[in-house]
């Protein structure tokens, strides 16, 4: 199967950027929230990248106006009933994604794929929610969607042979390296990012060593872009605990074990980033 229109379902961080991603790379895409204060909210965040994307030369405005052409928002999710692939972008909740995917399945077409841009949670759980677990797979996008090269795709074992070239196909077609992954509890890179943070969190709250003197060591030791606990910040802190908590609740598995101090802070509001204040002071 060809694929030609996407069906998004969600409009924050994540899927705003799918929609855009697709929309530049000529596919037709109808996006679904459940109100029009968050499409609204999403529709504008995508109109910001790419007036960005245009002020930094790396998008004319002629394909920008074409990209933007292309993309529908909506509330309805019948609206999606084109979708040659549904892709489910909203938070990391599994009995969401499950509700979410028998609505897929009740109103797009027999044909159609349906996936998920979870980062952790079962794949084979959502599918079984349809009448088509072959034709679903996880396509795990990494935030921020337009910029990031990595593709992750879950490949349960339902999975058609069929759903998975036409899925592949698609992900490289959007200018992404896809690495396949079967479906096991964080897949490839959550599976070795969160134990490797949260060490770097029970690190410092042992006092092994400063936080600076952590990230530093990592930084120029390993030539990493960024620090552990720099790179906890920034993907949300509250974000790392909750999948580490799924993690550790399917697998058992003590290195997904979630330290006291990260539970603490996030009781007390410190999310890295997006909320001032981490494991550094963004306030300023």
């Amino acid at each position: 199967m060809e694929i030609k229109t996407v069906g998004v379902v969600g409009c924050g961080l994540m899927g705003s950027g799918i929609v855009e991603l697709a929309a530049k790379y000529g596919y037709t895409v109808v996006v679904r929230e459940i109100n029009d204060d968050f499409l609204a909210k999403g529709l504008k965040r995508i109109q910001g990248s790419m007036a960005r994307g245009v002020e930094k030369g790396k998008l004319s405005a002629a394909d920008r106006d074409a990209a933007w052409a292309r993309i529908k928002g909506t509330t309805q999710m019948a609206d999606l009933a084109g979708a040659d692939i549904a892709i489910e972008a909203a938070i990391e909740n599994l009995e969401l994604k499950k509700s979410i995917f028998k609505e897929l399945d009740a109103v797009t077409r027999p044909d159609a794929i349906l996936a998920s841009n979870t980062s952790s949670l079962a794949v084979t759980e959502m599918a079984s929610m349809t009448k088509r677990p072959g034709q679903v797979l996880g396509l795990h996008f990494f935030n921020p969607v337009p910029v990031m090269p990595l593709l992750e795709m879950v490949r349960t074992f339902l999975t058609s042979e069929e759903t998975y070239q036409t899925a592949r196909k698609f992900g490289e077609g959007l200018g992404k390296t896809v690495i396949v992954s079967k479906d096991a509890p964080g897949f490839i890179v959550n599976a070795l990012l969160i134990p490797y943070i949260l060490d770097a969190v029970r690190m410092y709250e042992n006092d092994f060593a400063s936080k600076e003197d952590i990230d530093t060591g990592i930084r120029l030791g390993l030539n990493h872009p960024m620090g552990p606990l720099t790179l906890l910040d920034f993907v949300g802190l509250d974000t790392t605990l909750f999948i580490a908590d799924e993690m550790f609740k399917e697998t058992k598995d003590a290195r997904f074990a979630a330290p006291t101090l990260l539970r603490r802070m996030v009781t007390a509001g410190y999310l890295g980033r997006k909320s001032g204040k981490g494991f550094y002071d963004y306030s300023k």
